[in-house]
């Protein structure tokens, strides 16, 4: 079968299909043997297991898959357990560095590559533990800490895959090198990896330190040897994705071959992403918890008083009345009068309230009653008595159910819609129907079939990983169609995420992260894995929501203290470029002014990012207007950009904001420097914050060593690049924005579309917008900006740009600290003008 862009060929003998390019060269080919599908019989219903195996390319890289946290970018020849899960998001868009996707249609518990092939390090003794009950690697800790160590002798040449999963402090170091090193809480266990080259026959001395975290001892070590043998190498491991229930091998086959074709791609098959509103794109302040409607004021007017915008404030869980989950009340007690509280954090302190909501019920309250009574709630937790981590009986409704769905919105909307709240944090949407900790993913993952079951789809293993999407269905549908609603758009945050739920106005953020610099080195690959699956809107806990001990409880003037604000300020740096900014997280307080006070280095550094936040919200909107129309991404893992460089296509630790600013995240205490990675551009990069030039400009990308002060993570811009900057904001609605700052940042071509329409409504869809299209000339030096194309009510008819030519000519480069003096300022009135800029060198 053939298109313009491809030749897809199906052999007869075997079966295997192979797409290939319009030239003939094979893009992707199934291998042959590689699809199976084997009868089972799965929660009492006849089924299978499938799978399906392609050909490997030596050339490539493989991404995305949704967002997990064991630190990688290019998962090619690693394995992984595919489920939802707090922090493990599950997302079945495949992608490749040669510009394919695969859209695995399944929405079951699934596999990528073979996790279940692991197996305990050999000979050595005094490691693992002799219980009946422990599994394979289970390591024996007593009582106390661990602190192993022995040596092993590799029987071949190659990589070896590392897997530890534990609760608490663990440290793997091989052969001399720490090669595993991180702290979480002992409820949530999960996996590390790390991938090592060992000679055959060369003994390896391997040491384990473990501590355990909240009395809960859960650790193991594995190890995966590379395939063959010293007679016999292996084929490469294929490209493997298996699904546990099945009722046929069915993936989609997406090409682009630029990488943003493919995720337009998955869009086209998984739904168009929704606008959001536009006061998403500022600052979210949150913390666990605030307790009273008194304490949530007192925020928003600090932030007021000090002149830091901000637009959304949240509701964590338990406001309401103490065993009454569920029932979406407000406690009177400490929230007394609601609606009034929230009219006015809109009209006096102009800030927006998102509130904690869930999918989980306490017997007893009127929600409850009504769900169960109408057949709408998962049975087996309340037969079995299960409770929760407040020692409450719980269960979860069906949002498989459409019927269902309606009541669980009709309940918020009664409760918390009409007071005013405007955005929804959907926790716990995984569902969390079971509660850790435990002691692998294969028990979890029973477990929660077993809980979700039945469903009005099906078994509970048939859509294990399909809850969130239907959740956030209910609060989309449901909102649209209310006629309270005056038409806002719906803004929904989730812990998990699952295929199409951009369609939903949902975005997810990365689960229950530790307040750790290893946590915050793992969530920039765990975005760009996140944002290669195709789901554009992603965010953290800025700060990391689970604090360590020294942390939480660090004396003044201790070092403790010192780093953790120091931490804290190097995740909001981090955040700062992320599709939304949101902070979050357990005590120690984490509004700004509280690391240290206003006076304090903290407070300056996150003030800073917060103003450049918002003056950036022109060139942010209108990225979102791009995800909108062309399936675009924001947050831009660097092969997106630079697909032909083989080191672009697997930096973990840098990620491009739009086309325009490529950002290097600082995860290293009291580090003021770092290497950044600068691949080949025409025109070479500049230095935002200095406006210097910088290198990669050449036939090959260069490593520079980029300056990281406080508050100045480093960023650089692309030459060629247009960036807009508004004017300085309190919030995204105070006021139009005008004038538009346009920067040129010349030495290249280029070209950027300001997007505009209300921020509120969904009228956008009816072609309620505008966009105004820049176009820089390098060979001419001239820019254009173009005729406007469409119309909003409350659109500028009449506005003012102010451009400016960031040159690595000027005697005073453009920087973001200094107010630049526009070399030139026009009017606009909608028609196309074209403005001229001679070499300046003033």
């Amino acid at each position: 079968m053939t298109t313009a862009k491809l030749d897809v060929r199906v052999r007869l003998d075997t079966g295997a299909v192979s797409f290939r390019d319009a030239a003939g060269h094979t893009i992707l080919a199934e291998r042959a043997g590689g699809r199976t599908l084997v009868p089972a019989v799965v929660q009492g219903a006849q089924t299978s297991h499938a799978g399906q195996q392609w050909e490997p390319n030596a050339d490539e890289a493989l991404y995305g898959l949704g967002q997990h946290q064991q630190d990688l970018v290019d998962i090619k020849d690693f394995d992984l357990d595919l489920r939802q899960w707090n922090a493990e998001i599950f997302v079945p868009f495949l992608v490749s560095s040669r510009g394919y996707g695969i859209f695995w249609d399944n929405t079951s518990y699934s596999r990528f590559g073979d996790p279940g092939n692991g197996a305990p390090l050999p000979g050595v003794k005094g490691l693992y533990s002799e219980s009946p009950r422990a599994q394979p690697g289970d390591v024996a800790p007593g009582n106390g800490p661990v602190d192993w160590s022995g040596t092993i002798t590799p029987p071949v040449d190659g990589d070896y895959v590392f897997r530890t999963y534990s609760a608490g402090d663990i440290k793997v170091w091989v052969d001399g090198q720490l090669v595993i090193d991180h702290w979480r809480q002992g409820w949530l266990p999960d996996e590390d990896l790390a991938r090592v080259r060992l000679a055959a026959g060369r003994p390896v001395k391997v040491r384990l330190a473990w501590r355990r975290e909240g009395g809960v001892e859960i650790v193991r070590l594995l190890w995966k040897p590379p395939a063959g043998d010293a007679t016999q190498p292996a084929l490469p491991r294929p490209i493997s994705l298996w699904s546990k229930v099945a009722d046929g091998v069915d993936y989609t086959f997406v090409y682009g071959p630029a990488m943003d074709r493919v995720i337009a791609g998955y869009r086209q098959l998984t739904g168009t992403a929704t606008m959001m509103p536009r006061w998403a794109f500022g600052l979210w302040q949150s913390r666990e918890r605030y307790r009273t409607s008194r304490e949530v004021t007192e925020v928003v007017e600090g932030f007021r008083r000090r002149g830091a915008p901000v637009d959304v404030i949240v509701q964590d869980w338990r406001y309401w009345p103490e065993g009454q989950w569920g029932s979406h009340l407000f406690d009177a007690a400490r929230f007394p009068n609601p609606a009034a509280w929230i009219a006015d954090l809109h009209q006096r302190l102009h800030a927006r309230l998102m509130i904690s909501v869930w999918p989980k019920f306490y017997p007893g309250n009127a929600n409850f009653t009504a769900l169960q009574a109408a057949g709408f709630l998962f049975q087996a937790n309340l037969e079995e008595g299960k409770k929760d981590f407040l020692n409450s009986v719980f269960t979860y409704y069906d949002a498989f159910d459409p019927e269902a769905r309606r009541l669980y919105w009709s309940q918020i909307e009664s409760a918390l819609a009409s007071k005013g709240v405007d955005a929804w944090w959907m926790d716990a949407s995984e569902p969390e129907i079971v509660e850790g900790p435990w002691r692998s993913v294969a028990e979890q993952v029973s477990a929660s079939e077993a809980h979700m079951n039945p469903t009005a789809l099906g078994s509970g293993a048939r859509v294990l990983n399909a809850y969130v999407l239907e959740q956030s269905r209910a609060i989309y549908e449901g909102q649209r169609a209310s006629a309270a609603s005056g038409g806002r758009r719906v803004f929904i945050l989730t812990r998990n995420g699952f295929a199409g739920q951009q369609r939903y106005a949902a975005a997810s953020w990365s689960g229950d992260i530790t307040s750790t610099w290893t946590a915050l080195r793992k969530q920039i690959p765990a975005g760009i894995g996140f944002a290669l699956s195709g789901v554009p809107y992603w965010t953290v806990d800025a700060g990391g929501f689970v604090v360590p001990d020294r942390f939480a409880h660090a004396a003044r003037g201790s070092a403790a203290l010192d780093e953790w604000r120091e931490m804290q300020v190097r995740w909001f740096e981090y955040a700062t470029f992320l599709p939304l900014l949101r902070v979050h997280g357990q005590a120690p307080k984490r509004e700004m002014w509280e690391l240290g006070g206003d006076d304090g280095p903290a407070y300056a550094a996150e003030l800073k990012l917060d103003r450049l936040r918002y003056r950036l919200l022109p060139y942010t909107y209108s990225l979102a207007g791009a995800v909108n129309r062309e399936g675009a991404t924001i947050l831009r893992p660097l092969v997106m950009d630079f697909r032909a460089d083989p080191r672009a296509r697997t930096l973990a630790d840098q990620f491009m904001f739009g086309p325009a600013l490529m950002v290097s995240p600082v995860v290293t205490y009291k580090a003021r420097e770092r290497p950044v990675y600068l691949p080949a551009t025409p025109g070479g990069w500049y230095d935002f914050w200095s406006g210097a030039s910088a290198g990669g400009d050449g036939a090959a990308g260069a490593t520079i060593s980029a300056p990281a002060p406080l508050g100045a993570v480093p960023v650089h811009v692309r030459a060629g690049s247009i960036v807009a900057f508004g004017p300085e904001l309190q919030y995204t609605d105070e006021k139009p924005a005008d004038p538009v700052t346009l920067v040129v940042y010349a030495g290249a071509d280029g070209a950027f579309t300001l997007y505009e329409d209300d921020g509120m409504s969904y009228d956008y869809e009816t072609g309620a917008s505008a966009r105004i299209p820049l176009r820089w000339s390098q060979a001419t030096r001239t820019l254009t900006i173009g005729r406007r194309e469409g119309s909003f009510p409350g659109m500028l008819g009449e506005r003012t740009f102010q451009i400016v030519i960031a040159s690595r000519t000027r005697a005073t480069p453009f920087s973001f600290d200094l107010t630049p003096k526009a070399d030139k300022t026009v009017r606009y009135r909608g028609e196309a003008v074209v403005l001229s800029f001679p070499e300046v060198s003033r």
